[in-house]
């Protein structure tokens, strides 16, 4: 069945636009407010305002004394200094090196590694309090695994505003998925579809989920092969759409520039797919050999999610607790052959539902996969910043790239669990 009588969105701003934007507006101006609560909601309402069509300045700091890491080349260089300006990297290197400015805040890092803000590839934020504690725990930089209803848009923006309060995001809006659920209230233009009984499945259906997606401004799309593996009643190896559908999507997509991330876990699943051009396989426990040489060939990236994996051993669900004992050494073993035939592969912790897992967390699944400290430590920097069209921005502190960094309480290449705990974040140039 088509969607009758019912265009693609328009670009053109509308009321529902402006309403929703009203919103995000109010929803950044809470959370500025609740950052700096001696400024009046109204001062801060005009600086978000003002704000609106670009990111505020970041802040200057020098981190001063820390032993660097710069996770693209591997040196590491101690008594080190950076220097950020207006949120940027404008100098890193050794001391006898670098000019310090006088009239900039000092963060002292002797006796502690820096390295630059991590990136979590697969994430869900909902609120502002997962988005300050994925912050606080040394990601400050994010893709969005997709919402509800949009609330990884707002996220974006708060990012934008106020980056001391959320990371730096690319929002993937809600799942194409053929079961909405509740998520047909998340726009409009999307109730004409709960009049079709085989849920989104058709073209037409496929299509008009991506372009109201775009029309609200997403940076990527998440779609799915398979169900999910961590409700017990799902089956993960069911296949819900075809290579033909998944084509539908990332051509639609395509159109409005954008790429697309595919939650996936059969093999056959995986590889329709790569095939019809996803940018990235999400979770893959039972991705083949063939479809991680195809990947490679076509420059697709694979984000295995091993924590969120790992959380399922030890459920009191026995379904769920076997599958996390099946799929962990799966995916071990996958992420290590995507590894060694060069495939990219990245970090994602996949954390939802209120719960934010550190992305340390996954880089020490990496290493226990068989990655070296430092190939783990760049599945969360310099691979994720390709992936995320971050390249030359993020995943280093060096000059021209954003002044976003960790300080950690000891050397990451020779115990990567610190990353877990970072002792400082830095983000735009301001401690959080």
């Amino acid at each position: 069945m088509c969607v009758e009588n019912c265009p693609p969105p328009s670009n053109r701003l509308t009321r529902r636009g402006v309403l929703a934007g009203a919103a995000a507006l109010a929803g950044t101006t809470a959370a500025l407010a609740a950052a700096a609560p001696g400024a009046s909601a109204a001062a801060l309402a005009t600086t978000a305002h003002s704000s609106s069509g670009s990111a505020p300045r970041g802040g200057d700091l020098v981190i001063d004394g820390g032993t660097l890491l710069d996770p693209a080349t591997g040196e590491v260089t101690e008594d080190a200094v950076v220097v950020i300006r207006d949120g940027v990297v404008r100098a890193a290197g050794k001391r006898k090196n670098v000019d310090v400015p006088a009239d900039v805040t000092v963060l002292d890092a002797h006796g502690q590694w820096v390295l630059p803000g991590l990136v979590d590839s697969h994430i869900h934020l909902n609120t502002a309090a997962e988005a300050a504690k994925t912050l606080a725990l040394g990601a400050t930089t994010a893709r969005s695994g997709s919402t509800n209803f949009y609330q990884d848009i707002a996220v974006r923006e708060l990012s934008r505003q106020a980056p001391g309060l959320a990371p730096r995001l690319r929002a993937s809006g809600i799942f194409v998925t053929p079961d909405l659920g509740d998520t047909i209230l998340a726009d409009p233009d999307l109730t004409p579809l709960a009049r079709l009984k085989g849920g989104v499945t058709s073209t037409e259906a496929l299509r008009r989920v991506v372009e109201v997606n775009l029309a609200r401004g997403v940076d990527t799309v998440k779609t799915r092969v398979n169900p999910r593996a961590g409700l017990a009643e799902q089956d993960p190896l069911e296949q819900v759409y075809s290579r033909e559908q998944l084509s539908t999507i990332v051509a639609t997509a395509r159109r409005g520039g954008k790429d697309v991330l595919c939650h996936s876990y059969s093999e056959k699943g995986c590889h329709d797919a790569v095939m019809a051009g996803v940018k990235s396989v999400e979770h893959g426990a039972f991705i083949s050999e063939r479809t991680l040489h195809e990947m490679r060939r076509r420059g697709t990236y694979f984000t295995p999610t091993m924590v969120a994996i790992g959380g399922m051993i030890g459920d009191p669900d026995p379904v769920l607790d076997e599958r996390g004992r099946t799929y962990l050494p799966k995916l071990k073993a996958a992420a290590k052959l995507a590894h060694e035939l060069g495939v990219g592969l990245v970090s994602g912790t996949d954390s939802s539902g209120g719960s934010v897992e550190p992305i340390g967390a996954e880089i020490e699944m990496m290493h226990s996969a068989g990655l070296s400290a430092l190939d783990a430590i760049r599945t969360a920097t310099t691979n994720a910043a390709r992936l995320l069209g971050f390249e030359g921005r993020v995943g280093r502190l060096a000059r021209g790239y954003e002044g976003d960094a960790i300080l950690l309480s000891g050397n990451p290449l020779a115990d990567v669990s610190v990353l877990k705990k970072p002792v400082r974040v830095v983000r735009a140039g301001a401690a959080v």
